[in-house]
């Protein structure tokens, strides 16, 4: 029997002055910024709506129009070693828009005297400049255009006052979001020959803030929705799935501090002077603890990320390359560090995300450059030795790509010229000039990393052991001979 079976669907009835553009309506957005806009009208003297423009041509905007907007976002997790459920019925959003549908109330959103925001999330390939948009579409393809097109609406009917600014806060997830979207805007400013007071005007009066949004969202819960939909007393087709963990830093200044008011909301809003820091910390310890420790955990048996923490190897191998080979390597706050460091073990460890190792897996090679090989370097240029546990996992990147292990395949994935050089290389080369090709391979590293002292050997002689050692015996042996 379904269990919403007779329950009568969700209509919020928001009545919100709009004050916030948003241009996205999926999941993150619902789970991040509806959570940010919620316990601001609730625990401030805020008062603001959500006006939701649909980005692309397909998406969630009539369904969100039979629910007035409304939907409930479940936190469930771990936060600091203890069990968090929540749920939240969200309210924010009051006006809707799919600019594919109906362009001119697109522009018309433009007229709205009490905007003060604009948010978006439309994936990382969202943020980028088509040529073949232009100035008469109904509506352009990108979001940069679409846009360039609205800006330019606001600017004409406000005349060119700068009263009617904003701040423009992108939440994709690529570095220097707003300044790369205020670049592109500038694009279409050239290309479509608008006037140069317009350009002045943005310059003036908009605010670009480049930001780093971090929080997992599972988004819409298909495998136990019984689970969530026995918790309400109404029909809910759009209801959402989030971490507790939220982190969203923003370069701005005190006038944006004072009106987002993290401190005053109990969600860690940071609004600082230059955010690289705070996504170095992100890329290294988070997504670096993945991509090391993903290769290495296939291999040891494991199929989700949670799974680390059921085995007491595992466990510490995360918690030793962390604490004590990654997070050193950081110019970061100590405090701010170990804040950051155990609240990843936590979300590592959350048994309500289904985080499959096989899916992060991915272009596994690639990640590996960008977020753990600058932490090798960089421990072993203040060290004067190698990181055990990284380079241990390093090994295990190389092995998990020879594509099999006791006799099962391995879920890896790439692209096909990675894939088929490193299959190759394990087919036809010994250990040691397995690794010197692969060392020296420049479209993997962008470097030869058979210059980094004693990297080749370690790694072979880790490569050796792991052809007759499981991957924990493996470890020790190769840490017992490690050389300090």
């Amino acid at each position: 029997m379904n269990s919403t079976s007779g329950k009568t669907p969700l209509i919020a009835e928001s009545t919100y002055p709009i004050k916030i553009l948003q241009f996205g309506e999926g999941n993150f957005l619902r789970a991040f910024i509806g959570e940010v806009v919620h316990r601001l009208n609730q625990q401030t003297d805020f008062n603001g709506g959500i006006a939701v423009v649909q980005p692309i041509e397909k998406g969630l905007i009539a369904a969100l129009n039979e629910q007035g907007g409304g939907y409930t976002l479940f936190l469930n997790g771990i936060k600091e070693g203890k069990e968090v459920q929540e749920k939240i019925r969200i309210e924010n959003i009051v006006k809707t828009n799919n600019p594919y549908q109906d362009f001119t109330s697109f522009l018309e959103l433009a007229q709205l005297p009490g905007l003060e925001f604009i948010f978006s999330n439309t994936t990382e390939a969202g943020i980028a400049f088509n040529p073949k948009d232009q100035f008469e579409d109904r509506p352009p393809q990108s979001y940069p255009a679409k846009l360039t097109r609205w800006l330019w609406e606001r600017y004409s009917y406000f005349e060119g006052n700068t009263a009617a600014g904003l701040y423009i806060i992108p939440c994709e997830l690529i570095n220097y979001n707003a300044t790369t979207l205020k670049k592109i805007l500038f694009q279409y400013i050239e290309l479509w020959n608008l006037e140069e007071p317009f350009k002045a005007w943005i310059e003036n009066a908009i605010t670009f803030c480049n930001s780093l949004v971090d929080r997992i969202v599972p988004g819409y819960p298909k495998e136990n929705l019984a689970f969530y939909e026995d918790q309400l007393d109404y029909k809910d087709n759009l209801l959402v799935t989030a971490e507790p963990f939220f982190l969203w830093v923003i370069e701005g200044d005190l006038a944006l501090e004072d009106k987002l008011g993290g401190a005053q909301i109990g969600l860690d809003i940071k609004i600082v002077k230059d955010l690289q820091g705070y996504r170095t910390q992100k890329v290294r310890i988070l997504n670096g603890a993945h991509t090391a420790l993903v290769p290495l955990s296939i291999l040891y048996g494991h199929q989700t990320v949670s799974d680390i923490f059921t085995a007491p190897f595992t466990k510490s191998f995360l918690e030793e390359a962390v604490r004590n080979e990654i997070a050193p390597t950081l110019a970061m706050d100590k405090d701010s560090l170990r804040q950051f460091t155990e609240a990843v073990f936590d979300r590592f460890n959350n048994p309500f995300i289904k985080h499959y190792l096989a899916s992060i897996a991915l272009n596994s090679i690639s990640k590996f450059k960008v977020r753990v090989l600058p932490s090798v370097l960089a421990f072993q240029e203040k060290q004067g030795q190698l990181p055990p546990h990284l380079v241990f996992s390093f090994a295990c990147l190389l092995r998990f790509y020879k594509g099999n292990w006791k006799g099962a395949q391995l879920p890896v994935q790439d692209d096909k010229n990675t894939v088929e050089a490193l299959e190759k290389l394990w087919d036809t080369c010994t250990t040691t000039a397995l690794v010197t090709q692969v060392l020296t391979e420049q479209a993997f590293w962008d470097q030869d990393l058979t210059l980094i002292p004693n990297l080749a050997d370690q790694l072979g002689y880790i490569l050796d052991l792991l052809d007759s050692e499981d991957i924990e015996s493996a470890f020790n042996l190769y840490l017992s001979n490690y050389e300090l």
